[in-house]
């Protein structure tokens, strides 16, 4: 069975921060495989697209979210920075802390 683009959008919104929903609950309430699920993260993870595992805080993200959070927030200024830290459940000072961490190759 084929999901419709918007559909699929909608489902991979729901395990963004900071309300991300764990893959096992998602499956269950959309009645899609937790598979598909998998697959479809994996997906966007690999477009650069920030889906950290539902049970990681900011600190327990993977060094690839951490880096999509720094390239998306590139070239924000400090107002829209913070708006997206707000909608994400982290702080711009992870942010700033990455970004570092970044630039020095760590």
């Amino acid at each position: 069975m084929g999901y419709s683009p918007e559909r699929k959008a909608a489902v991979l919104k729901r395990m963004l921060p900071p309300n991300t929903i764990a893959i096992r609950q998602l499956s269950q309430e959309e009645g899609i495989s937790e598979a598909t699920l998998h697959k479809w993260r994996a997906e966007a993870r690999g477009k650069g697209q920030l889906l950290p595992d539902a049970d990681a805080g900011p600190e327990g993200w993977s060094s690839r979210d951490k880096f999509a959070a720094v390239l998306e927030t590139a070239a924000l200024n400090e107002a829209d920075l913070a708006e997206y830290c707000r909608t994400r459940g982290i702080f711009p000072e992870q942010i700033l802390a990455w970004r570092g961490a970044c630039s020095r190759g760590q």
